[in-house]
């Protein structure tokens, strides 16, 4: 497998995650609640891909603990980020999602034996300070650590043992993971529901049915295209790339709009976007260590 396509999958899949605020938009507008529409969207993707978890269960069924973690993680990642961008400061959760390139390159040199080259260094060291640069990190109060702050650092860790996981179990099919991965965000969307106090009330039909149809197609697609990407390349070197996808968010809010970037902004994706390619172009991973 050539890695620079799976690069190039995983970023055009980060770049769809980039634009997911259009669709929540969209929604939000049609009077669907943020929790409402994790729930139901992620609920569809998970009853869409029921079927391959079916079919594949010869492949997998030998290993259930290590696919519970990877519903675990998966779940939890996408739960806890969820819930802590529906009550906290959206920069401030974003600040400390972001780390993830810190986990997954730690993660990956302990528990798969990913040599750190100088390449990857500099990689994570342009992406965490790009990914700064844009969130604006010297003008957010840090007064204070709260449950919702530790929430955000767990999804980026969460996300960062999810991605660790898919390339650990290289046989389970990547279709079994993402399902797994869906059920338990469903789950623990669920679960943390009856703990959340929300004034909102039940979606209409019709926007219930605009999340099915997300969750469904948007969701599912580049999830699987995001998962896929990151069983053919290093952690460290994937979630790299996944940072991109604020960079698309950043940009395509101000063309659609129709606001003007900031030079800080402009600065931080540069950044972002040279770290992506010095991962992205390189044909080979760093030899593993023993």
């Amino acid at each position: 497998m050539n890695t620079r396509f799976a690069a190039l999958v995983l970023f055009f899949s980060s770049a769809g995650w980039g634009l997911t605020w259009l669709p929540i938009k969209a929604l939000s507008d049609q009077g669907l609640d943020g929790l409402h529409l994790v729930f139901i969207a992620f609920g569809a993707g998970a009853l869409l891909l029921l079927p391959w978890l079916y079919r594949q269960r010869r492949q997998w069924q030998h290993k259930l603990q290590l696919m519970a973690l990877v519903a675990l993680a998966g779940g939890f990642a996408n739960a806890s980020f969820q819930t802590a961008i529906y009550h906290g400061d959206v920069i401030r959760v974003m600040i400390l999602f972001y780390l993830l390139p810190v986990w997954s390159v730690l993660g990956g040199r302990l528990f798969l034996g990913e040599r750190v080259d100088a390449v990857r260094l500099l990689a994570v060291v342009l992406c965490l300070s790009g990914a700064f640069i844009i969130l604006d990190v010297a003008h957010t109060s840090w007064s204070g650590v709260t449950w919702i702050d530790l929430l955000a650092l767990g999804s980026g860790m969460g996300l960062a043992a999810t991605n660790i996981l898919f390339r650990f179990t290289q046989d389970i099919p990547v279709m079994s993971k993402v399902a797994a991965m869906f059920i338990g965000c469903t789950a623990m969307i669920g679960i943390s529901s009856l703990f959340v106090v929300s004034a909102a009330s039940l979606p209409l039909p019709q926007a219930a049915l605009w999340a099915v149809v997300y969750g469904g197609l948007w969701l599912t697609l580049i999830t699987i295209g995001t998962q896929w990407g990151v069983t053919q390349m290093d952690a460290g070197r994937s979630s790299i790339i996944i940072v991109a996808e604020l960079v698309v968010a950043v940009a395509s809010t101000a063309i659609i709009m129709q606001t003007q970037l900031q030079l800080f902004e402009i600065v931080g994706g540069v950044m972002v976007l040279v770290a992506a390619m010095l991962e992205g172009s390189r044909s080979e991973e760093p030899v593993p260590t023993v």
